[in-house]
């Protein structure tokens, strides 16, 4: 792959930049309950050396009911000058699963005005298989301002998501497995109704990935897209079940030079739960 300090890197990169004084690495590691998985508890017992825990849960906006949206730019700011990120540091991802939730926070910086992040490819899981060094002990953390300008254009709310699906004015694609897509299987949190946003295409976040969990080639991915029926030259609003792995379409997005992309924050947890918003079954 071609290394991009600004959407992908490998671990090979990473390893020849970790030492770097302006290198910042978070551990954006997140699990759905199902996965039985405790993110911290594994941060705490094996991190990548100098990673901090980005804990996407609680940086988020406490006053919402739905689950981690995006934090208000002062919670943002206050919480990275306590993992000791600013300004002119370089960013890197990554989580625990490969690519899952790393994605998530590289939007959140970028969203915030930030475009020097990037997300390590294939993750801690490659970093492992590599036999690379990992350790459990905390990083000592110097607090750091960082600047934010938030990007509005990179985020979309329920009332312009309804909007592009009446008019058809942008291409929405969905990023959950094609039986969520469908109706045909159950939401994993309680209380929402099965189907899509009726207009939006199935991209599953899967079908990006290599099974070793690295996001595919640009060329291969553009085809994923293509094959979805979605123009990558036109607008697109990714979503998904809560707005995680929107990112990874989004970061696929970026990765073929789509810069008119925004991401649904709410998504499905807000979408599904709201009895005056259509929603649609089967394949289209």
């Amino acid at each position: 792959m071609s290394d991009d300090p600004r959407t992908l890197v490998s671990t090979a990169w990473l390893a020849a930049h970790l030492k770097d004084p302006d290198l910042r690495l978070l551990d954006a590691s997140w699990y759905l309950p199902d996965a039985e998985r405790d993110a911290r508890a594994e941060y705490e017992a094996a991190h990548i050396p100098g990673a901090r825990f980005f804990d996407i849960d609680e940086i988020s906006d406490a006053r919402s009911d739905l689950p981690h949206m995006a934090p208000p730019a002062e919670k943002f700011m206050s919480r990275m000058r306590g993992l000791g990120v600013g300004d002119g540091h370089q960013i890197v991802v990554y989580d625990g699963a490969g690519l899952l939730s790393a994605a998530r926070v590289w939007w959140l910086f970028r969203l915030m005005g930030h475009r020097d992040v990037a997300v390590l490819d294939g993750g801690l899981p490659k970093w492992q298989a590599e036999g690379r060094e990992t350790e459990d002990m905390p990083p000592v953390i110097k607090d750091r301002h960082l600047t934010v300008r938030f990007q509005n254009h990179l985020v979309r709310d329920v009332t312009q998501v309804s909007q592009a699906s009446k008019l058809g004015t942008t291409q929405i694609v969905d990023a959950r497995a094609a039986q969520r897509f469908r109706g045909d299987a159950p939401e994993p949190r309680e209380g929402l109704r099965a189907g899509h946003i009726p207009g939006s295409r199935n991209v599953p976040y899967t079908a990006l990935l290599n099974d070793d969990k690295t996001m595919k080639s640009p060329e291969d991915t553009r085809a994923v897209f293509e094959a979805a029926g979605i123009d990558v030259t036109k607008p697109v609003i990714t979503t998904c079940g809560s707005g995680i792995t929107a990112a990874i379409l989004a970061l696929a997005l970026e990765r073929l030079g789509h810069d008119s992309w925004s991401l649904y924050d709410g998504s499905w947890a807000e979408w599904g739960m709201f009895p005056t918003v259509p929603v649609a079954t089967g394949d289209a």
